[in-house]
């Protein structure tokens, strides 16, 4: 690509340094910020948890990009949040507040135009205001309830002005306060999972073993008299290399699988007198229908198996499952 003449001559060192430079202002700004935190940062986590409502967030420019990606981190970690534009809040979107709403407001100067402009607004809803800004006499923490402090010492633009380091402080500080609050909610990975259906958490959290298991006649079985010959022909027609053996009350007795089978053929065992219960595995790996998914999946791991035969709450045989079922599901 051809040099462009409107530019100096690219310095790959510079660039380098640049970088490193801007990852140490950065990383430097994070501790500052840890070091800036007090009870005002337990007062924001307090009224967010008191809420009843939403939490709604706003911020103008970088810092609306930040209150985006805040408000779907509090969504997606057990406190109700959206986000909205402090310009369009002006023309109708202050509609989507409401009493008992917690409005967690985000600027770095404080002195953001279009969130000044709402702030008689906010105040006369009677809803709590947080701000999070780097100014701690700005318009912003004057009208706020609680304030708690996302300042920093210097950018990491060369110029000093272009928000970098401020809005990587705004961003951690939101994570932070996600992080409390899930912990005070007792939050858990199952209702993290619940909120994530269509991810890969969601998959092994939410997904049972009686959601995928083989069930009904698509389950090969015998009991412990059938014939040697009759059992090859349940393996070979349900397609899964195994059969159970169980009794007629559904007990499971063993299992008998294409691995038992090359073992007596390397014997040179008289297959034609032989019935299940005589070359039958007994104690096959066991797992209730109730079970997650990913736990079947790490057991066929642990014990080196590719099927599992899948038991009710009685003990009694309900279905199967083996590794193809689980890589269908995308739950390994």
């Amino acid at each position: 690509m051809p040099a462009n003449p409107s530019f100096p001559a690219f310095d790959a060192a510079r660039a380098l340094q640049l970088a490193r430079d801007t990852f140490d202002i950065e990383a430097n700004a994070l501790l500052g910020l840890k070091a800036r935190q007090g009870a005002s940062f337990g007062e924001a986590c307090r009224a967010m948890l008191a809420c009843r409502g939403r939490v709604v967030v706003m911020g103008m420019g970088k810092s609306g990009h930040v209150g985006r990606k805040i408000a779907a981190t509090l969504a997606s970690t057990g406190t109700p949040a959206f986000f909205v534009h402090p310009g369009e809040a002006s023309h109708g979107d202050l509609g989507m507040l409401a009493g008992g709403d917690v409005v967690l407001a985000i600027s770095n100067s404080g002195e953001s135009d279009e969130l000044a402009a709402i702030l008689p607004a906010i105040k006369r809803l009677g809803v709590t205001l947080v701000a999070m800004t780097g100014r701690a006499d700005s318009t912003l923490a004057l009208n706020a309830q609680v304030t708690i402090s996302s300042a920093v010492d210097q950018e990491a633009c060369p110029l000093n002005l272009a928000p970098t380091a401020s809005t990587t402080a705004q961003m951690a500080l939101g994570d932070a306060l996600a992080v409390a609050l899930l912990d005070a909610r007792g939050f858990r990975e199952e209702d993290f999972a619940r909120s994530h259906p269509g991810g890969s958490l969601g998959r092994k959290l939410l997904m049972h073993v009686r959601d995928l298991m083989r069930s009904g006649d698509a389950v090969p079985r015998v009991g412990p008299d059938t014939s040697f010959n009759d059992m090859l022909r349940e393996m070979t027609g349900k397609g899964l290399g195994f059969t159970a053996v169980a009794e007629p009350t559904g007990r499971v007795l063993g299992i008998f699988t294409d691995g038992d089978l090359r073992r007596l053929i390397e014997r040179g065992a008289d297959l034609r007198a032989l019935r299940a219960a005589d070359v039958m595995h007994t104690g096959p790996k066991l797992v209730s229908a109730d079970a997650l998914a990913v736990d079947a999946a790490e057991l066929m791991e642990l014990h080196r198996i590719t099927s599992v035969l899948v038991v009710d709450a009685d003990g009694r045989l309900a279905g199967a499952l083996n590794s193809n079922d689980l890589m269908r599901a995308k739950v390994i």
